[in-house]
């Protein structure tokens, strides 16, 4: 029996079986791959992706800095230009010019959504590449990996700050259910104040697969839930943690609750009902990066 499953079963559980025959060798010869899609973009009429503005100062800047992110129009106020002339300047320029558009922010507020704090900056880009679950979150050597799975999360502002916190305390990756998740947005890309240029973003069809996919690899699969007797101080449960988040009022649906090791639990005082997704997800994940 392994230390986890020692681990485990002091707390009296044990780790159910998984639905799916899975193999470590690679994304494509195993099976993982099966089941995930090819991420979710908005598209036209023609089944075409549909490019995107990214807006304000964090996120244009972390965009540029991505090797991976095109570059298709980027206009800034001359006022905006002038604040971020050093922050241009430290962008490797050599491997893409950035040739950016000086306009009047009447033009940033035809473009933008309405009421969006731009910062007088914005780029119009495609979708990120699609990524691989195996590759964003396979576990190499003897260090900590982490993983956030969101289980039907639907706010954009809620994902986006979830990303912002999973980059910040050290997380392989984000992964959401390909339908009844947000797109890629400006909104979402502006909550996640750039993180979502360092941080793999998962998009799966079938959550209960992927779930198996990630035991398969070696992860504790341990689920949120706010009806859960085991505190998330009292869990031990090894290096290789991998966190599943419902959405606000619902929770967990009934099968990916099926497919956790343990439930876990926030404690908080019994005059606050829950909080708020997002910053849930930042305590727990606080918890775990340790």
């Amino acid at each position: 029996m392994s230390k986890k499953d020692q681990k485990a079963r002091r707390h009296g559980l044990h780790r159910p079986k998984t639905t799916q025959k899975t193999s470590r060798k690679s994304g494509h010869d195993s099976g993982y791959s099966s089941g995930y899609s090819s991420g979710r973009k908005q598209e036209d009429r023609n089944g075409k992706n549909i490019d995107l503005w990214l807006f304000g100062k964090h996120p244009v800047l972390a965009a540029l800095n991505n090797p991976v992110r095109s570059l298709k129009r980027l206009i800034v106020t001359k006022r905006s230009a002038d604040q971020y002339l050093s922050d241009f300047s430290e962008i490797n320029q050599n491997i893409r010019p950035l040739n950016p558009e000086i306009v009047l922010p009447d033009l940033l507020e035809k473009l933008l959504p309405a009421d969006c704090v731009h910062q007088g900056i914005a780029l119009l880009t495609s979708p990120l590449p699609d990524v691989d679950l195996v590759s964003s979150c396979h576990i190499t050597g003897d260090g900590s990996h982490m993983v956030l799975i969101l289980d039907q999360v639907t706010d954009p502002h809620n994902v986006g700050a979830i990303i912002r916190s999973a980059a910040a305390f050290g997380a392989r990756a984000i992964i959401t259910t390909d339908r009844h998740a947000p797109p890629e947005s400006g909104t979402l890309a502006k909550s996640a104040s750039g993180a979502l240029e360092v941080l793999p973003w998962v998009r799966v069809t079938n959550l209960s697969r992927a779930l198996d996919s990630l035991a398969e690899m070696g992860y504790w699969r341990l689920g949120l839930d706010g009806t859960a007797e085991l505190s998330i101080r009292k869990t031990d449960f090894g290096k290789n943690i991998a966190l599943v988040m419902g959405a606000e009022g619902r929770g967990l649906r009934k099968g990916s609750r099926a497919h956790c090791d343990a439930l876990i639990k926030l404690p908080i005082r019994r005059t606050v009902e829950s909080l708020n997704v997002s910053n849930a997800a930042a305590i727990a994940l606080y918890e775990f990066s340790g």
